[in-house]
């Protein structure tokens, strides 16, 4: 017979799955506009942290699991989350313009 799921370990996985995927997409794209910003190529950028993406996402779900709080694991998740996709988001532009002007779009 199946055990049933405790709420706590369902609003765990929740918040390995939204806030750790928030987390290290922000991350990623934090690293790669940085890396070629400071003189990367943009491909090389892109691999290297997509490459980096999943040891971070999984040391995010062992962390989600191990941790006492699950408040903290939340907030922590959310916070830094949401920080780091609206810090993406709103220089965008900006570093999009700025790897045109450089010609680092073809590479």
């Amino acid at each position: 017979m199946p055990m049933p799921l405790n709420p706590s370990t369902l609003s765990r996985c929740a918040a390995v799955v939204f806030g750790g995927h928030a987390l290290v997409w922000g991350i990623v794209a934090c690293g790669i506009a940085l890396a070629v910003a400071a003189g990367m190529p943009y491909g090389e950028a892109q691999t290297l942290f997509h490459l980096l993406a999943f040891p971070v996402y999984l040391a995010v779900f062992l962390w989600a699991f191990a941790a006492a709080s699950l408040a903290r694991v939340w907030a922590v998740l959310l916070a830094l989350g949401t920080v780091l996709v609206a810090f993406t988001l709103a220089w965008r532009p900006r570093w999009l313009a700025w790897l045109w002007r450089k010609g680092g779009h073809d590479r």
